[in-house]
């Protein structure tokens, strides 16, 4: 093979960005690839296409998340077992059982509802930094939404918001040494987490109400109920969920506004190409980058011979840049006709459970934006994540034209 070789579990193969001229050259050359990981010593299938993508995805019985998690990290027996009590790392039939106890949350009808109450926070928090001609784009507007509307959901105090928003921060920003220096303060901020949610929990049987926390409480699965344990799991995974993914959109959407004037213009001119914007932002720059599965079986793909046991680890970033199935994939277009078709919010059963609210949001908070935040520039370089799982800005300074108080 041609391209150099690169491990792509390695934070510091993302510290000029994406790689997309490797993926390129992986789609081209060896679109299912063995990569070593000196890191771990535990190799693993780089898969780069599209169509290989959703084969993994749609065939849970021949790729599992359950096995040895949805997670690249290499993990104890202990922490599996564990890691096993959140929908992310389960089955079939598991997964559908547990999904089945929050999805009428997430329902387009019932998210549509809360839309005037969402359009009003999205709102104020472009109130906020829309007269001073500056903000420091992430915390202040980026994070916002997503942190309000999934606190609300789960019935997280006000005051309490920003510690969620911190202690979620430490989790997924273990790769950098700015937000987590170690895996036990990884751990330390899930743990602050989880005493969180035994609190919520027992606050809820003392002073029911009927909001998602209701339903993980009464929900049941085989005829039981959550046990304390997997609903702190399921607390933490949809606080994490809901709150990073669209908050690394909302802030890469921002840059690329940024980047693209003429095509911020559009969307200042034309509201209605917002929908299809959003659905570009998500494809061009979506917040998760891979996700790992572990075969079950011996079975080709994309013309190589996996094992049984061996990790395979599906790559979303590349996935949507397929040339064979987007055109001219690294040309940034609002109007792209397939945008929609991305894979950002993954497909087949673990298909994103807040896909729509996501969009919601999304959509919401840049007819807010874009309208208000005019000729936005950037007063300082992106500084991103040091992950090579997120996609993900730490810090975004902008400036822009005052709103006029």
């Amino acid at each position: 093979m041609s391209c150099p070789h690169l491990n792509l579990l390695d934070p510091d193969a993302y510290q000029n960005g994406i790689p997309h001229e490797h993926f390129a050259r992986l789609r081209e050359e060896r679109p299912v690839y063995w990569q070593e990981d000196p890191l771990t010593d535990v190799g693993y299938w780089v898969v780069s296409k599209y169509d290989d993508l959703q084969y993994i995805s749609k065939h849970p019985e021949l790729f599992s998340s359950a096995a040895r998690t949805a997670l690249s990290s290499e993990m104890s027996e202990e922490e599996v077992a564990m890691q096993r009590m959140m929908m992310l790392n389960m089955d079939p039939p598991d997964h559908l059982k547990y999904r089945r106890i929050v999805n009428k949350a997430f329902i387009p009808k019932v998210v549509e509802a809360k839309l005037a109450h969402i359009r009003d926070m999205a709102k104020d928090i472009v109130d906020k930094v829309a007269p001073r001609g500056e903000c420091e784009f992430v915390s202040e507007v980026a994070a916002e939404l997503p942190l309000q509307v999934i606190c609300e959901l789960m019935g997280v105090a006000h005051e309490d918001r920003h510690m969620i928003f911190h202690n979620t921060n430490v989790m997924i920003g273990a790769d950098d040494p700015e937000l987590s220096t170690t895996a036990e303060e990884g751990m330390m901020a899930a743990a602050e987490i989880y005493t969180y949610g035994y609190k919520i929990l027992e606050n809820h049987r003392t002073n029911p109400g009927d909001n998602l926390i209701d339903m993980l409480v009464t929900g049941t699965v085989d005829g039981e109920q959550l046990s304390d344990d997997e609903f702190a799991q399921f607390f933490l995974l949809l606080l994490v969920a809901g709150n990073e993914t669209t908050r690394t959109v909302t802030a890469n959407g921002m840059k690329l506004l940024i980047e693209h004037p003429d095509q911020h213009q559009e969307l200042i001119d034309d509201p209605s190409l917002i929908p299809n914007a959003v659905e570009e932002f998500l494809r061009y720059e979506p917040a998760v980058m891979q996700f790992r599965r572990t075969a079950m079986a011996d079975v080709e793909l994309g013309g190589q011979q996996i094992r049984k046991g061996d990790k395979v680890i599906m790559y979303y970033t590349s996935a949507n840049r397929d040339e064979d199935h987007f055109s001219d994939p690294d040309r940034f277009d609002i109007h792209r006709n397939n945008a929609k078709e991305h894979r950002s919010f993954g497909i087949g059963e673990h298909f994103c459970l807040g896909s729509h609210l996501a969009r919601l949001e999304l959509q919401v908070m840049f007819a807010e934006i874009i309208p208000r935040l005019r000729n936005p520039r950037f007063a300082d370089k992106p500084n991103y994540m040091r992950s090579s799982f997120l996609n993900s800005m730490k810090t975004l300074h902008i400036e822009f034209d005052p709103e006029p108080v």
